[in-house]
């Protein structure tokens, strides 16, 4: 059995900071190998290797979806914006909703109140240090190699949900109603959330109320991950976020409106992301695609960081509960599509990132390699 460790393995040195002091060069823990710097990336095996170029994508974008085309008496228009949903899922693994319901209001003030909460002084800050035991609180690293290459970003992680890990005291209390704004934010997603699912479980052919069954009904587990990303004085040499599939449910990703930064993968190259006004960024994670059977694929993306401004965004995460073990649904596994998953609790899944850090997407790869030994 994998235990969590209880501390880093080196001392923790805060991004910002660095970026604040007023460097010329980045040290050399943060510099990515030239294979995963900016301008490209490699993947696949040493027998199949193809470079992942950055595209010429000055007019792509994942879809955008206007949510209000669910609510509509039009049944043409409610069935293409199922439809739409749907073609995002397969083939993107990632997509924008605008009309979603949640204020624009309400958005902007969390996405202030965070970005006062990281130009605090350090010492406020550090009150709310996290360790690898459960990364909850002010962080600057993921995954606990010694001497790993890192990345360019602090953040800010907090659970939501169950109530019994759901705990104020480890949110910050600064700036001023910090607390009540988070709350407040929390719940609004949990909806969006909860809407997503069912158009997500009708797209599959099953029950609408299926995944969210399946992530353990309403005892199920939400977390917040607010990321900082500050001016780096050598962007093309380090990432914010190395490339990675969430490997949770479902994310939404409230994005910095002013600054990109977000790269998803399709096919050979990497595609900036252009957020629409007001939008939340969906993807999908890794229990998903497991649930689903691979027939919704979680996807690589990462972040980059650049040497005018600094980026913030805001992600939840909509997880299954973190004891039931997660695997093919039994109504989407076909003798033309066998299950390729071997089960794994969430709990289980969540430690073995934890430990090793982001990977691409070869975490979720694995568990077929599991399947395949036993």
């Amino acid at each position: 059995m994998m235990k969590s460790p209880k501390d880093w393995p080196e001392p923790i040195v805060r991004v910002q900071s660095l970026s604040e002091s007023g460097i010329s060069s980045i040290p050399d823990r943060y510099i990515k190998p030239p294979t995963e710097r900016p301008s490209f990336h490699v993947f696949g095996s040493s027998q199949d290797t193809a470079a992942v170029a950055e595209a010429d994508n000055s007019n792509a974008n994942i879809p955008v979806i206007d949510l209000s085309g669910l609510e509509s008496k039009d049944s043409q228009l409610r069935a293409a914006t199922f439809r739409r949903v749907s073609e995002s899922c397969r083939e993107w693994g990632f997509f924008q909703v605008v009309n979603h319901g949640v204020s624009p209001q309400l958005m902007d003030r969390a996405l202030e109140m965070w970005r006062g909460f990281f130009h605090l002084p350090a010492e406020a800050k550090q009150l709310y240090a996290n360790s690898p035991k459960t990364y909850e609180g002010y962080g600057s690293r993921l995954g606990v190699e010694k001497g790993a290459i890192l990345d360019w970003s602090d953040y800010y992680f907090l659970h939501y949900l169950p109530l019994s890990l759901k705990d104020y005291n480890k949110w910050p209390h600064l700036p001023t109603n910090c607390r009540e704004v988070i709350d407040e934010y929390g719940k609004e997603v949990l909806k969006l959330c909860g809407r997503l699912l069912k158009v997500l479980s009708v797209n599959l052919g099953v029950r609408e109320d299926f995944l969210q069954n399946a992530f353990g009904g309403e005892d199920i587990g939400a977390c917040m991950r607010v990321n900082f990303y500050p001016k780096c004085p050598q962007p093309e040499l380090t990432l914010g976020l190395s490339s990675h599939s969430d490997p949770g449910g479902m994310t939404l990703l409230l994005p910095d409106h002013q600054v990109t930064g977000l790269q998803v993968r399709k096919a050979n190259s990497w595609i900036t992301v252009k957020p629409a006004p007001h939008g939340f960024i969906v993807n999908i994670g890794d229990q998903i695609q497991v649930l689903s059977n691979a027939i919704y694929k979680s996807v690589e993306h990462r972040v980059l960081v650049n040497s005018g401004r600094e980026r913030l965004s805001m992600a939840f995460f909509y997880n299954p509960k973190s004891d039931i073990p997660i695997e093919p649904a039994k109504e989407l596994v076909t003798p033309e599509r066998p299950s390729v998953y071997t089960p794994m609790t969430f709990d289980e899944y969540r430690l073995f990132i934890r430990l090793r850090g982001p990977q691409g997407k070869s975490q979720v790869e694995s568990l077929k390699c599991l399947r395949r030994l036993s």
